[in-house]
């Protein structure tokens, strides 16, 4: 494996990711491989697009919003994308907040029907 270019498969393979996302990402326009005939190469640019894009759909983000704050950089510079970012952390921190704390109500909740479940067998005489 080229430590300066990868090729498509090479790209799939250390990102564990399908063909199909691959050329997709490609389609709108988060990755941008050079190209020579139908074979695509993957420089360094690429690959740390491709780690910032599934960082950010780890954390939750769209792939529109992913395109959007890496557009910025390219358009505005180091400090507008900053700023972009920290503006999109700080919203699906809150909104991963919430999550948590419905699961954590849900989780009680379960937890709770399952101990009354429990004791409602324990009261049950044995079949």
């Amino acid at each position: 494996m080229s430590e300066t270019r990868l090729s498509f498969k090479e790209m799939c393979s250390r990102f564990d990711v399908t063909p199909r996302t691959l050329r997709y990402y490609e389609y709108i326009e988060l990755l941008a491989p050079e190209k020579e005939g139908r074979a695509r190469f993957y420089g360094p640019r690429e690959v740390a697009r491709m780690k910032l894009i599934l960082r950010g759909r780890r954390f939750g983000f769209s792939l529109e919003e992913i395109r959007q704050w890496l557009l910025i950089y390219g358009k505005k510079g180091e400090r507008p994308q900053l700023q972009a970012w920290l503006a999109l952390a700080d919203r699906q921190l809150q909104a991963l907040e919430r999550q948590r704390e419905e699961l954590d109500s849900t989780l009680a909740d379960l937890r709770a029907l399952r101990e009354t479940a429990v004791a409602e067998l324990d009261r049950l005489p044995d079949a």
